[in-house]
């Protein structure tokens, strides 16, 4: 009886990889109804969805003062100038969708005999959990996902739901450890192919970026050092050095199923350059942070010379010297076209290369996080190494996920430059700080968004197209779709002010 589940799972993977655009790997297409796919496919959807849904990201980007856009566009007020409401950046509703698929996978698993994705499905479901309070605060938690049970959830206080989704993600390693993938199933998996051990990493590190966003609230101490020594101990730990979490359904060079960044800001399946790409553009406060510390290393990698990519793939059409690459400032709305300015570079976009992961959450990322609990906690934490071991790891983490040379990452760490080399850095929190905001870039921007704003560093300059009395959003709004089928909810929630009424971790 497993092997027939396992085999028609496989089967709808193939079948899948053959659909439309619209609905490649998305078989539940409406969230008040219960799908009809067997979980462990519809969990390799969904997993394909989130990765695949780059919008948060892009804003993020934007937000955290990495990216800006070309002025071959007329400049985004939504963007740029903060005038947006309800109607712009919808995540809510793509993600509770998602969360949906989810949340099927782990009511059903047993019952298919598929126990092996519930663990996986709660690590997903926590992760996209954290991404909305991230944004939104308060959200509907306990009562949501019950589809036509509860079409009006209450929203639930957003502290106590990240305090959830930390026994959520105690719970899927439970299951992950009782309920391994078997042999068959592990196709099902695109993430880490059905090992078991890289997805508690995952759910560790996953734990501790949770954790380490409340470390400026008062009174969170003894709870966050607590939780971390309880992951601490486990015999997998957090994420290991070229662990990083991606996703890769096995993209193919056809229409709507090659890797997605690609697809927007790179080329079509036919090879055609797409139009978007010459949208984003870095901005000069980043450029001018790589500089700072004569880290042209990665900066050539994150982005192409002006004029972008030659004929020759992942290299840039014009001498890859320093005076060739652009940036804009930010905000800024003219004097800057595509053609005259740094397009993203080949640490994400190589023409032909349409089937490449899609990351999620990055090894670089969880050592940062792992430094910054060592230099916050100490030897309240149990966490064997220095916070500068693993803030070098941090370090050297990025520059292998940008495809930049070890010896480079070397040089950089042994510079005696202030926020690089740690031992001549004098604020070693802004150290680690400006360096995970830096390995961020063009790959979680939605996560240096975050991070900017619990942390204020760095400091942002203001967009130029923005009002001089304007300050940049610190949320969103609930979306107008949730007000019109969930009005009495939202109401409860009070007037929302997306330039004052702050995230709960986000406390100066």
């Amino acid at each position: 009886m497993k092997l027939k589940h396992f085999i028609l799972s496989l089967i709808l993977v193939s079948t899948a990889l053959t659909g439309c655009k619209k609905q490649w790997l998305d078989i539940n297409s409406n969230p008040n109804e219960l799908p009809t796919a067997l979980p462990a496919f519809l969990f390799t959807g969904a997993v394909n969805r989130t990765a695949g849904y780059i919008d948060p990201n892009e804003l993020g980007s934007y937000w955290s003062g990495q990216w800006t856009q070309s002025n071959t566009y007329i400049i985004s007020g939504s963007q740029f100038q903060y005038i947006f409401n309800n109607t712009n950046f919808n995540y809510w509703d793509t993600w509770y969708d998602i969360l949906n698929d989810y949340q099927f996978v782990i009511n059903k698993a047993d019952s298919f005999e598929q126990p092996y994705a519930k663990g996986p499905a709660r690590v997903m479901k926590a992760l996209i959990y954290q991404q909305l309070v991230d944004v939104y605060g308060n959200i509907p938690y306990t009562q949501a996902l019950k589809a036509i049970g509860n079409l009006s959830p209450k929203f639930d206080d957003q502290k106590v739901v990240y305090e959830d989704l930390i026994k959520l993600l105690d719970t899927a390693i439970t299951d992950l450890r009782a309920n391994a993938f078997v042999s068959g199933s592990q196709a099902t998996d695109i993430v880490f192919k059905g090992v078991t051990a890289s997805w508690i990493k995952f759910a560790n590190s996953l734990k501790l970026r949770l954790l380490i966003r409340q470390s400026k609230i008062s009174g969170r101490t003894p709870y966050i050092t607590a939780e971390i020594n309880k992951a601490a101990a486990t015999a997998e730990g957090f994420l290991s050095a070229g662990l990083d979490v991606t996703s890769n359904p096995g993209y193919v060079s056809s229409a709507g199923k090659t890797n997605p960044i690609y697809d927007r800001w790179g080329y079509a399946a036919n090879g055609a350059t797409q139009a978007l790409g010459r949208y984003p553009r870095p901005t000069t406060f980043l450029f001018d942070r790589f500089k700072a510390t004569n880290d042209t290393f990665r900066l050539k990698r994150l982005f192409y010379p002006f004029g972008g990519e030659g004929s020759n793939p992942g290299v840039g059409s014009r001498a890859e010297v320093l005076s060739n690459y652009v940036a804009i400032p930010f905000g800024t709305s003219s004097g800057f076209l595509s053609q005259n300015t740094s397009p993203l570079g080949p640490a994400l976009i190589v023409r032909g290369q349409f089937n490449s992961n899609v990351v999620i959450m990055t090894a670089a990322e969880s050592f940062f996080l792992l430094a910054e609990a060592k230099e916050l906690y100490g030897a309240s934490v149990t966490l064997p190494q220095t916070a500068q071991n693993y803030y070098e790891q941090g370090v050297r983490e990025s520059f292998r996920l940008t495809g930049t040379a070890a010896a480079a990452a070397t040089a950089l760490l042994t510079s005696g430059k202030d926020l690089a080399d740690w031992t001549v850095s004098t604020n070693k929190l802004q150290t680690i700080w400006l360096q995970k905001w830096l390995a961020m870039t063009n790959f979680t921007g939605f996560e240096a968004w975050a991070e900017y704003r619990r942390t204020n560093y760095p400091v942002l300059p203001k967009s130029a197209s923005a009002a001089t009395n304007a300050t940049p959003p610190v949320r969103l709004y609930y979306p107008q779709t949730e007000l019109s089928s969930n009005g009495v909810n939202v109401a409860e929630q009070g007037t929302i002010d997306v330039f004052k009424t702050k995230i709960f971790w986000d406390v100066d």
